[in-house]
């Protein structure tokens, strides 16, 4: 049986000149489309972003929260150009913004002063800091191209996220804020995205462990029911899914931390949690 590399073919955009190339075969159903299901799966992550935004919107919260869901918006985007052109530049426009929505959540989590106004000196600090923090890691990341360096660098600030998370739930002097109900609803949600996050990253690894032996049971099982095999169309969907209960998490603590936890519970709307106002 021929791998996943002989598989590969060149179409639209012409040779791969990104740093990574991943199991599904190139090209093998579109001439415009490099890889069908890794590509078209980042419409999960799309409307999870749209609606999440939608949602932050109709119960007037604020602004931070949306230009999160902006960032991750942005993700999907790079992410379906990336694998629809296999092109270095496509690359940067899914990597670059990882970086940037997740060290914009440690942001919101270290911004614990009472209010959401931008005019106090320390969060004016902390906004620099996040700043020279993503101009750093774009332009390092432009010279240093390995994609070791950004997986690194991306999982320390999730990590560092659920660290924060934590310390502001049980040992911080603002955990006082927070009743223990909330408590308790906020760790599920980061919790849960957290787990399926990880699940989504064994997955992936799998992918890469097994593309030989994947490429052979894809083509024995044909398709469309070897899309269901496509470990790297998994992550999307099961990060995309994580990202999103794991800002709710985000949300739901800083809403507590700098203003009143009476105005605010997480509900369910079809089968997705989201922050309500109840002071409307």
């Amino acid at each position: 049986m021929p791998s996943a590399s002989e598989l590969s073919q060149h179409g639209f955009f012409g040779p791969v000149t990104a740093s990574l190339d991943w199991c599904e075969a190139n090209y093998q159903f579109s001439y415009y489309i490099a890889e069908l299901a890794n590509t078209l799966s980042n419409f999960f992550t799309l409307y999870l972003a749209i609606r999440g935004a939608r949602r932050l919107q109709q119960e007037s919260l604020p602004g931070r929260f949306v230009v999160g869901c902006i960032g991750f918006a942005l993700i999907g985007v790079g992410s379906f150009a990336f694998h629809a052109s296999l092109l270095y530049e496509a690359q940067l426009l899914d990597e670059l913004p990882m970086i940037y929505v997740a060290s914009m959540s440690i942001w919101i989590l270290y911004d614990y002063q009472p209010g959401f106004d931008l005019s106090s000196t320390q969060t004016k600090l902390q906004i620099a800091f996040l700043l020279l923090f993503d101009g750093l890691f774009t332009w390092s990341y432009a010279v240093y191209r390995n994609p070791v360096y950004h997986q690194v660098v991306f999982a320390i600030l999730i990590i560092s996220c659920a660290i924060r998370i934590a310390f502001l739930l049980k040992w911080s002097p603002v955990r006082t804020r927070i009743p223990d109900d909330k408590k308790h609803v906020i760790a599920s949600m980061f919790t849960t995205g957290a787990l399926t996050f990880a699940f989504g990253f064994f997955v992936w690894n799998l992918d890469i462990i097994f593309c030989n032996t994947l490429t052979r049971w894809k083509q024995i099982v044909g398709w469309p029911a070897a899309f269901l095999l496509e470990g790297h169309s998994w992550w999307h969907l099961l990060t995309g899914l994580g990202t999103y209960y794991m800002f709710i998490g985000i949300q739901c603590e800083t809403l507590c931390i700098k203003d009143d936890h009476r105005k605010f519970s997480v509900a369910r709307r079809s089968w997705l949690p989201y922050v309500k106002r109840l002071d409307n």
